[in-house]
């Protein structure tokens, strides 16, 4: 009883740092940060590329969208980077902390559990309970909207069920595969990520290669985690390998991620 209120308590100490961690990072947040300044234009992105409205003149209201569009894309990848480099340097170092803190292997799924909270509430601020529009309207018309709620849905699942592995709770085959399957399930979505944030402004073809080329980026590395990870649950002389190499390339997807731009 006192070893489980030990590591009850060392856990709950961990997630609340992490938590005030997120929560001081989101006050910088743009979409905080944009509700001291009046919108400038109700105007949503439309999906896909329109090649006559992108070499158009923008108006200063669709310019200041835009431009807070970009900060809030932004700010969406690089919290998340900082969360996966978080996981992946916890994941190399929790064997030799756990023997004081066991606490410790339970840091990596709470990143993933905290990067798919926040990415299914503020991925998008024109869905409710930010802006104005219901999710179900979002989802159904906007394929960029659809595409970061199923990110957020794959971030919560896998942290779920890795949560419940670290505890010991969870022991079936399938919650082993759970990780890698998914991973690279999400790798392959990013390979036909909608995104409209680029198709404005004078330079919009420069910027959606920029943008297409970063998530390329994304999903060869994210594809590199998965693989390798399913890689390590496979007995055999490379196990122990593949054991560190997996959550190497977690720290550089999130590197990836943190220097994201638009």
């Amino acid at each position: 009883m006192n070893i489980f209120r030990k590591e009850f308590s060392e856990r709950g100490r961990l997630m609340v740092f992490l938590a005030l961690v997120v929560l001081l990072f989101s006050l910088s947040s743009p979409f905080v940060l944009a509700q001291q300044q009046p919108d400038m234009s109700p105007m949503q992105d439309m999906p896909g590329m329109d090649m006559q409205h992108g070499t158009m003149e923008e108006t200063p209201a669709q310019q200041a969208k835009r431009v807070k569009d970009k900060k809030e894309s932004e700010f969406n990848h690089h919290l998340a980077g900082f969360l996966v480099v978080v996981a992946g340097i916890f994941l190399l170092v929790q064997d030799k902390l756990a023997k004081r803190w066991p606490g410790v292997r339970y840091v990596w799924p709470s990143c993933f559990l905290l990067a798919g909270v926040y990415l299914a509430l503020f991925s998008d601020t024109e869905i409710w309970p930010i802006g104005h529009e219901t999710l179900w309207f979002a989802i159904r018309d906007n394929p960029e909207d659809l595409q970061h709620k199923t990110f957020a849905l794959i971030l919560l699942f896998l942290g779920t069920v890795e949560l419940q592995r670290a505890r010991g709770k969870l022991k079936s085959m399938w919650s082993v595969w759970a990780f890698p399957v998914l991973g690279l399930a999400g790798a392959i979505l990013l390979l036909f990520h909608h995104h409209s944030g680029g198709m404005h402004g004078a330079h919009h073809m420069e910027t959606m290669h920029h943008i297409k080329a970063e998530h390329l980026a994304f999903a060869i590395t994210g594809g590199g985690v998965a693989l390798t990870n399913g890689l390590s649950a496979v007995r055999g002389r490379w196990q122990g390998v593949f054991r560190k190499v997996w959550p190497s390339l977690m720290i550089v997807l999130g590197i990836l991620l943190m220097f994201y731009t638009e």
